[in-house]
């Protein structure tokens, strides 16, 4: 069933020339030819990914609150880090909670792209973007509303995409 959905959404992403990166699988992403993986605390580490994937995925790591994480993840080759829970998140209610100024912090760190997880909505993601996430990572902010085509617009009005 996942490599099926994982096949579709490749052949998606390939018609809109849209990145498709595989989350916590990295077989699946080598199975379907997936542009990269993101990586979690309990994943396989970034030298193993690069290894299966090649020098041209996309190797992204969750960092959660702490740049230590994230100064490991880049000295071994990520491609962009990731911070966050920063807001209460119905996907993952537990996640450790990531304060806004610690995206300012890491802005200041690092060279690569910065992605902020956890709770975003139209409402709060620009104050994200201005603290210096270069992208947004949406679950239920997107697919647990009724009108999903209404709530990615409401991200491209509030946050000027």
């Amino acid at each position: 069933m996942r490599f099926k959905q994982a096949q579709a959404l490749r052949i998606l992403c390939q018609k809109y020339n849209i990145p498709l990166i595989i989350n916590d699988d990295i077989a699946l992403a080598q199975q379907v030819q997936a542009d990269g993986v993101h990586l979690g605390k309990d994943d396989t580490n970034i030298f193993t990914a690069r290894a299966k994937l090649g020098d041209k995925a996309i190797i992204g790591v969750s960092c959660y609150n702490q740049l230590s994480l994230a100064q490991e993840a880049v000295k071994s080759g990520a491609t962009y880090i990731a911070f966050g829970r920063f807001f209460s998140s119905n996907t993952k209610p537990n996640a450790v909670s990531c304060a806004v100024d610690l995206l300012r912090q890491a802005r200041k760190l690092f060279n690569c792209p910065l992605v902020a997880i956890g709770g975003i909505t139209p409402e709060n993601g620009a104050e994200l973007l201005a603290a210096g996430a270069d992208c947004l990572a949406v679950i239920q902010g997107l697919f647990g509303q009724e009108n999903v085509t209404a709530a990615a617009q409401a991200f491209n009005i509030r946050i000027n995409i």
